[in-house]
This record gives structure tokens, sequence and C-alpha cells, in this order.
């Protein structure tokens, strides 16, 4: 009896030494603290020595963002989170481009420049805070699993607000990029006439494992990361991926990512591109420019590409 008592107690510590890893691993990937308003002179940068020399310009973007008339709007996502995000209009009646930002960002911090870029193309914007960021509610990010039916619901929003007519342009950055892209690979209205992901990576499991990989530590967390999404998150990281959804894809796409990206390699575009079954699809590669700084290291070849493929693609 004893040494059944005994080996109960050592299955016991092992059970709950797997459920504190997966649980530690799910808060420092998945989880999203509270976040507070950012008071009027308060601005939030991407950390990283690469993104110091674009400060300026970021800072004016986030100032023309507040200062350009806007509304806030939002939705309820399929599984009752309140979503937000800030409307800012060109011209009635003018294309729509539903922006999604990055990991741990938000629509202001990773996107005021697009505001910048969609006014000079005649384009009104749909600035999205996904959930668990900015002033969507939620506690959890999914690296575009749950996010891309969030961005199904905005397509579906922007349909019934601005009219059966509507022209909409679905375009992320870094997670937004894989956000659009597995929304991509779901039946969409023919209102939605293309895609553009600048810096996708091709699946949650390859970025969370090259990410471990960068920081020295052992590929055995991977395991546990993904049963902390699926115990504590209630999602599975493997559900599907912007790999699998771009083969499925039916609509235009428009591919950016730099080439001196650390964080999430520029291969991942080019393996995303060849993916892509569409005939109207274009990959711009940036030289030198980091993680999600393609437009801001060129601006001009960044609109000309887009001024060129809605010609070609009539659209």
């Amino acid at each position: 009896m004893q040494i059944v008592w005994w080996c109960l107690g050592i299955a016991g510590t092992a059970v709950f030494l797997v459920l504190l890893t997966a649980f530690i691993c799910f808060m420092r990937v998945f989880y999203s603290p509270a976040r507070k308003p950012l008071g009027p002179d308060e601005f939030v940068f991407p950390d990283g020595e690469e993104y110091q020399p674009y400060r300026e310009a970021m800072r004016a973007w986030i100032k023309a963002a507040r200062s350009l008339p806007h509304e806030v709007v939002e939705i309820k996502a399929e599984d009752g989170l309140t979503l937000r995000a800030r409307y800012y209009e060109y011209a009635p009646g003018a294309p729509i481009e539903i922006m999604f930002h990055g990991y741990r960002g938000d629509g202001e911090r990773d996107l005021s420049g697009g505001i910048e870029r969609c006014f000079a193309l005649g384009r009104s914007i749909l600035l999205v805070d996904q959930r668990a960021s900015g002033i969507s509610d939620g506690r959890v990010v999914t690296f575009g699993i749950r996010e891309r039916k969030d961005c199904l619901r905005w397509v579906d929003y922007a349909v019934s607000r601005f009219g059966p007519t509507v022209k909409l342009i679905l375009t992320g950055v870094s997670m937004g990029g894989a956000t659009v892209l597995m929304a991509a690979g779901e039946p969409l209205p023919p209102n939605v006439i293309c895609v553009l992901a600048d810096c996708s990576f091709t699946s949650p499991k390859a970025i969370i494992s090259k990410v471990i990989r960068d920081m020295g530590l052992p590929m055995l967390l991977y395991p546990f990361i993904r049963l902390g999404a699926r115990l504590f998150g209630g999602f599975d990281p493997e559900e599907t991926s912007p790999l699998e959804a771009v083969r499925a894809c039916a609509v235009p796409v428009l591919f950016f990512h730099g080439s001196a990206d650390s964080f999430v390699p520029s291969a991942m575009s080019e393996e995303l591109f060849a993916a892509c079954p569409v005939s109207q699809k274009r990959l711009t590669l940036v030289p030198g420019a980091a993680h999600g700084l393609a437009y801001p290291v060129d601006k001009e070849n960044y609109l000309r590409v887009m001024r060129e493929t809605a010609l070609e693609w009539a659209l």
C-alpha cells in the first residue's frame, strides 16, 4: 500500500508540474494584462533599436491619427467580446481598408502610418484594435486563430453599414497579416477585393518555435505552450494557419516583407506567396527593412506597388 501511495504521489507531482509549466507558458505567450488608456501626451512604440530612427515619424503619425476626425465603432465577437475600431473617412463611398495590428500591439501603435498611406491612395480606414489589445476587450491573444473570425465580423459590419457595393481591403501587419490571411481562407463576400499581408508568419507553431530557438530555450517547451493555450485559453494554435488558409484563398493578395526582418523571416512570406493559388498576387521584399518597417523604410515603392497592382487587377 505504501508503494501505491508513493506512486500516486509521484504521478500527482508530475501532473502538477505539467499543468504549472503549461500555465506559466500560457501567461507568458497568450495572456494580455489589463490596459489603461493613454494620455494625450503618452505614446507607445515598438521595442528594439531598429525602430529608433522612425520614432519621430511614428509619433507624428499617432498625433495625426488622434487629431483627425474619426469615429470609435464596436462589434460583438463570436464569443461575446466587445471589439472596437476607429473609422477614418477619406470620402463617402471610398474603398475601405480594414487594418489589423501585430502581436502585443494596437491599431494606433502599429498602423497610424497606414492612415497616411490610405489617404494617399484615396481610401478610408477601419483601424481595428484586435481582441485583448488597445481599447478592445479580452485577455487572450490567439495568434490569429480567433482573430480571423473577428476579421469576418468586421467585414460583415462594414457591408452592413456602408452598403452592398462597398469595396473592402483586408490589411494586416505581422500577426495582423496572419489574421487577414487566415480570414481569406474562409468564405468572403465579393466586397473583399484584396488582401494585404505585411510580414506575416506562416503559422502560430512556426513563429512560436522560432522565438523559442532564438531565446536559446529547449523546443520541449512548445508542447507546454500548446497545452496552455488549449487548457487555459480554450483554443488550439494548430487549428489552422496562414499557410493552410492561403491555399484556399480566392482574392488577390499583396505580400510585403522587409529583407532585414529578424523576427519573422522574409522566407515566411516567400513560402506563403508560393502556396497562394491565385494569379493576381505579388510579393515585394523591401531591402534593409526590419520587422513591420517596410512602409517607413520605402514609402514611395510601397505606394507604387499598391497603385500598380490596383490598376493591373482593376481593384
